[in-house]
């Protein structure tokens, strides 16, 4: 929420990049959230194992968008629904693309939910056992492969009929 509200990405009044923040400039913040950023490609196919599941997420989005409404005017928080498809219409200014990354916090086993330990037990699951397709064909997979696709060629649009 710190870093939102007070990173210096903006242009002041007399031109000078990088000097100003949202809360200098008093801009509303779109908040909109993406579980498909934790997409890993496998082969081609995307996974969103790494995603927090449904209901932490829900949780974890309401309040961070509290504590943002908290630290700055609640009316310039915008949002859209939790978990639905929804068109949005932006204009990037400029070529920047920044990523805000918190520190990671130590996790203490105890404290990890059934949920998370089932998740974990998955992912642990999943890096020993090759996949089914690959034990029929007997082809250990490379991921490192130049040949592989990674799904990114062609035209990709945004925009599709509700």
């Amino acid at each position: 929420v710190r870093k939102i509200l007070n990173l210096r990405v903006f242009e002041d009044e007399s031109g000078k990049h990088w000097s100003k923040s949202v809360m200098d400039k008093q801009y509303e913040v779109l908040c909109v959230s993406q579980f498909t950023l934790q997409c890993i490609l496998k082969g081609n196919k995307p996974d969103y194992h790494m995603a927090m599941p449904t209901e932490q997420a829900e949780c974890f989005y309401n309040n961070f968008l509290e504590q943002l409404r908290k630290a700055y005017k609640p009316e310039l928080i915008k949002d859209g629904k939790f978990g639905a498809y929804m068109q949005v219409h932006i204009q990037n200014d400029g070529p920047v693309t920044i990523e805000l990354e918190s520190p990671a916090a130590t996790v203490d086993p105890k404290q990890l939910t059934k949920l998370e330990k089932q998740q974990q037990r998955k992912e642990k699951t999943r890096t020993k056992v090759p996949s089914e397709s690959s034990r029929e064909r007997n082809v250990p997979r490379n991921k490192d492969d130049p040949s592989a696709s990674s799904g990114a060629e062609g035209d990709v649009s945004s925009e599709r009929e509700p």
